[in-house]
């Protein structure tokens, strides 16, 4: 069901067009939260977050509380909040950058209070040119307001932010390889253990590495409690959350709901929401969590917006965002766009994910240009086994970090699903669905 949570993290991108600029953010209690956070003790602060039961909303959906206490003890230590959003089809970090950028800010200090960083970094996408330029302009303004720099508020607390622009890598989403990128090196993961950022991050020093939805959660947490955050959502998935809903659906778009009381079918199907499939079409499958998590059917419309259940249904919220495919889709059109992302997008560090996108990429441009073989099929599983063995979620681990093991997802959850569809294309010889112009474009390309 829909509930009456009000929202949190887009309540003044909702309401006014200029929640961008500090003079809407003040008026609408803008750095209250702050201010409050630095009248209580660190540990106080921290005590909230964890109360709060807040899930980082960066994709692992792990605790940020928990992921603050597991920074190794030291006098130099940092903060770095990942705004480098790079997977396909999700837009809500982007969203807040744009949109409320202060916000960020105000989350951005409170958790470096909370931790005791001596400085904060916000790693944004390069291409985000609106909001970087937005977030930039509120740095700048938090300054000149005293919320940055030395002595914030009067309070002794100092901090200096920086903002940081990426060059355009989609690896440069995962934690390790964006620090890497913040200092000056090519954007390739680290190898964990010791890698660990709570132990070993920015500079060789302690750094926690949050995204910048739960950074926006942090100034209402603060001035209306963790409890009352914990009081949304059911178990651990609490609070609302950020979905970017697009696809085949007749109202792409953002949408803030309640964890886990909130179902996929309300998503896609309630007239407030995404209002069904578009063009009156049915619903063939969706991905639940970004194009890295395994697909869902029909079958699991009525799972909860819920991290818990998502996981033992066998996929994963992650980025937050939901894809939807109805019955014009063609699967394997699908799963060879998404493995061509990752193939474009594999820094090359390790040979599964190097070596192994490229083959099933070139696998999976054959069969969809009608150029196939009935035993391909068994070939991509091979090969998807081979980077992600026994094909379970979430994924064993063959490369220095997950972006190679994900690329089976779709592969996998598409001959699962649609293996008969797969065979047609081979034995009808081209793809049993309206072309459009991109995949016969690139599967012409393939054969010449």
């Amino acid at each position: 069901m829909i509930t009456a949570a009000a929202p949190i993290v887009t309540a003044r991108l909702s309401a006014y067009r200029d929640s961008h600029t500090l003079e809407r953010y003040l008026a609408t209690g803008g750095y209250d939260a702050l201010r409050k956070a630095l009248s209580m003790t660190p540990e106080a602060v921290h005590s909230e977050v964890n109360t709060a039961s807040l899930l980082g909303r960066g994709g692992a959906g792990f605790p940020a509380g928990r992921k603050w206490g597991m920074k190794r003890p030291g006098p130099t230590s940092y903060l770095v909040i990942n705004g480098d959003e790079s997977e396909p089809a999700t837009f809500k970090d982007h969203l807040l950058i744009e949109r409320d950028p202060h916000q960020v800010i105000e989350g951005t200090i409170i958790a470096a209070y909370a931790i005791g960083a001596a400085a904060a970094f916000i790693y944004c996408r390069g291409e985000f040119a609106l909001g970087l330029e937005r977030l930039t302009q509120a740095c700048n303004e938090a300054y000149d307001y005293g919320a940055l720099g030395a002595n914030i508020f009067g309070t002794g607390f100092s901090l200096d932010l920086v903002i940081h622009p990426g060059a355009g890598a989609y690896i440069c989403g995962e934690e390790t390889a964006l620090i890497e990128s913040l200092e000056g090196k090519r954007g390739f993961p680290r190898i964990k253990p010791p890698y660990f950022p709570a132990a070993i991050g920015l500079y060789g020093e302690p750094t926690i590495v949050n995204n910048v939805e739960t950074m926006s959660n942090l100034p209402w947490i603060v001035l209306n409690g963790g409890a009352a955050f914990a009081g949304l959502g059911v178990g651990s998935s609490t609070g609302t959350r950020l979905f970017a809903l697009s696809g085949r659906v007749r109202r792409p778009g953002w949408y803030e709901l309640e964890m886990s009381k909130t179902t996929f079918r309300d998503l896609i199907f309630d007239d407030r929401l995404g209002a069904g499939v578009a063009g009156g079409g049915e619903l063939k499958a969706f991905i639940p969590g970004g194009v890295s998590a395994p697909w869902f059917g029909p079958e699991h419309l009525d799972l909860g917006l819920d991290q818990d259940a998502v996981g033992k249904a066998g996929s994963m919220l992650g980025s937050g965002s939901v894809v939807v495919m109805d019955d014009t889709t063609c699967a394997v059109r699908a799963a060879w766009r998404i493995t061509r992302f990752f193939h474009r997008e594999s820094c090359g560090q390790c040979t599964p994910c190097r070596e192994g996108s490229g083959w099933l990429e070139k696998v999976l441009v054959r069969i969809e240009a009608g150029e196939g073989r009935e035993e391909d099929l068994d070939l991509l599983v091979d090969a998807c086994d081979n980077i992600a063995p026994e094909l379970g979620w979430p994924p064993q681990q063959t490369t220095i970090c997950v972006l190679g093991p994900s690329i089976p997802s779709s592969i996998v959850s598409g001959i699962r699903m649609f293996r008969d569809e797969f065979l047609a294309h081979v034995k009808d010889g081209g793809c049993p669905f309206p072309p459009d112009r991109l995949a016969s474009g690139a599967a012409k390309g393939a054969r010449l």
